[in-house]
């Protein structure tokens, strides 16, 4: 039995998680949608997503929060979404859409040039240099409208 709730239970049911774990919030803007997102998120993955969240709102003040494609994300008005992170089975990835730019660049990268990204396991992750990139992030122009 998966725990989903059948549909037609009221708004308090708990999210699916999709494959991988990562929780199905629908799309939305603010701080809620964002906090439903990082409660949903299973296990220790919660508290990263919690720490992460908090992390973000320390060193970018006035960060507008988002959930997009199932996934939380933060950007500057006027400026464009900065970072966004998405659950895996074994992992969180936190993407930064201008990635490439950061000093040091995060260790991921793909088919986008400015995109970069790190994979966070269980236990293993440095906040200060999560600091830093997000405070690098935040001063560059982002992806999209915020």
């Amino acid at each position: 039995m998966s725990g989903a709730a059948s549909p037609g239970e009221g708004a308090d049911r708990q999210p699916v998680l999709l494959s991988g774990g990562n929780p199905q919030i629908a799309k939305g803007d603010g701080d809620a949608p964002v906090q439903a997102y990082i409660a949903a998120m299973p296990g220790w993955k919660s508290d990263l997503g919690r720490r992460l969240d908090a992390l973000i709102t320390e060193q970018v003040p006035g960060v507008r929060k988002a959930v997009r494609w199932n996934s939380p994300f933060y950007g500057v008005e006027g400026q464009g979404w900065f970072v966004s992170f998405h659950v895996f089975t074994r992992y969180v990835k936190v993407t930064f859409f201008r990635g490439a730019a950061l000093r040091p660049e995060p260790p991921g990268k793909g088919k986008d040039e400015d995109g970069r990204w790190i994979d966070i396991y269980e236990g293993k992750w440095d906040e200060a240099q999560m600091a830093e990139w997000v405070r690098q992030a935040a001063a560059l122009p982002g992806w999209g409208k915020v």
